[in-house]
């Protein structure tokens, strides 16, 4: 069992950590409910959220999954020319239909995940823009076609325990948990311009309440409650809770590409979904057909990790460890150092 004095840092405290994990469990439940849930005053959740969400430290947000829309996802991997790096990096993580952006292999290699919601969108970024961009010397992309871990239901394994089971049933859930599922709906959801509205105004705050969400999509709360159910339980958007892991005590992230037997790629992605220390874990086409992100507190941590812990998978055949040197974007939120950056119009917090 994990225990609040786990994760406590400058940044963040046991309380915090158990707001944390309350909000993971139930993103849009009430300051009010998620006091009664864990035991605190609901003024006290009410400021430290607050001051959380002001540091960087955590940030909520809807995030449009575009399998849902019958769009592809695709994880990309550049190697760039030296010092062309960080610029076409966060020209990168400026697009919004890019949502995950890296660097890594000592500062010469950009991994980037890709959430195009068009044909003509995801073709102008991987046909056409970066395969002839000059200073990229080499360019792969691999098309996502399982994903077992991340996303809504990704609570971060480490914080489970944080909370009592009882505690966690009060707050209930919302949206459908993720569960093993093709990339891309094969009964794919239709949008409507109030969705568009709706989805807009949670990208910006996943809390926003219903009164809100109702007067940017020119709807009524009633309506858009139940629009916004649909939504969530048909998977097109899912409540994401950003958390910066360095304030929780993780400063070594890595990219991990796995080469599997192909009888063995279904149970080793599974075993990975379920390892504490992994945040993403996908099978991928390419000669790698696995990809995950793996957590650890140091390198030492991440090279214990992938020796003891992967290295016994059964399958496995290789195993590349690229440590992650810079986060910049992370579930399409820009990063700043060790901090989450909410886009300038999120600067108001939801008080409910």
């Amino acid at each position: 069992m994990a225990s609040a004095a786990m994760f406590e840092s400058d940044a963040v405290g046991p309380d915090d950590v158990r707001i944390i994990r309350a909000l993971q469990v139930a993103p849009r439940a009430s300051f009010a409910s998620i006091a009664a849930a864990i035991g605190l005053s609901e003024g006290l959740v009410r400021r430290r959220y607050r001051r959380l969400h002001a540091d960087g430290v955590i940030r909520v947000a809807g995030v449009v999954n575009p399998g849902a829309l019958a769009q592809s996802r695709w994880l990309v991997r550049l190697r760039c020319r030296p010092g062309s790096v960080e610029t076409i990096a966060d020209a990168l993580a400026k697009r919004e239909d890019v949502n995950w952006v890296a660097l890594s292999a000592a500062g010469c290699e950009i991994t980037c995940a890709t959430q195009s919601r068009t044909r003509q969108q995801r073709e102008d970024l991987l046909g056409r823009r970066l395969p002839r961009t000059a200073a990229v010397l080499d360019f792969n992309a691999f098309a996502m076609l399982r994903q077992f871990m991340g996303g809504r239901g990704h609570y971060w394994a480490d914080l489970q325990g944080v909370l009592s089971p009882e505690q966690e049933a009060l707050l209930g859930s919302e949206g459908a948990p993720f569960t093993e599922a093709p990339v891309v709906a094969r009964d794919p959801a239709r949008l409507t311009a109030e969705d568009e509205k709706i989805l807009d105004t949670l990208a910006v705050d996943g809390r926003a309440g219903l009164v809100d969400l109702a007067a940017a999509a020119n709807s009524t709360p009633g309506r858009v409650s139940r629009r916004l159910h649909d939504l969530l339980t048909r998977r097109v958007v899912h409540i994401d809770v950003e958390i910066v892991a360095a304030a929780l005590g993780y400063h070594a992230r890595a990219n991990l590409w796995l080469r599997v037997h192909p009888s063995a790629v279904k149970e080793a992605g599974r075993t990975l979904a379920r390892e504490p220390g992994i945040a993403f874990a996908a099978a991928v086409s390419g000669p790698h057909n696995l990809h995950a992100v793996a957590h650890c507190r140091d390198l030492d941590e991440l090279f214990e990790f992938t020796s003891d812990r992967l290295g016994s998978l059964a399958g496995l055949q290789s195993m590349e460890v690229s440590p992650v040197l810079r986060q910049v974007k992370q579930a399409g939120t820009l990063l700043a150092g060790d901090r989450l950056v909410a886009p300038p119009h999120a600067a108001r917090v939801t008080s409910g």
